[in-house]
């Protein structure tokens, strides 16, 4: 199977997804981040530079909840053009949105 290559907006928008992690996580280490959302470390290095703008659902899933970010939140950001982005807060885990 051949992959097509990702088109300039995949890209950006991969670089955003980068960004609004790595300001998510803060202070956190990335190999914490990534061994509690059970990610390699690799991975998240290769999402949060963006050489993987278009990582699969189950993976940025499990990153946001780590990190306390909803899902609607995280598109939303990902998918403002540039200019348009909005620091994003973490909203707590899932489980503490669900316990509230």
């Amino acid at each position: 199977m051949v992959r097509l290559p990702l088109t300039p907006a995949e890209v950006e928008r991969g670089q955003r997804l980068g960004a609004l992690l790595r300001r998510a996580r803060g202070e956190r280490s990335m190999l914490d981040t990534a061994l509690d959302a059970g990610v390699s470390p690799e991975t998240l290095r290769k999402i949060e530079s963006g050489r993987v703008a278009t990582p699969a659902f189950p993976t940025i899933a499990a990153i946001a909840d780590v990190l306390g970010l909803s899902l609607d939140a995280v598109w939303a950001e990902i998918n403002q053009p540039d200019g348009e982005v909005e620091p994003t807060r973490p909203a707590g885990t899932a489980r503490e949105r669900l316990a509230s």
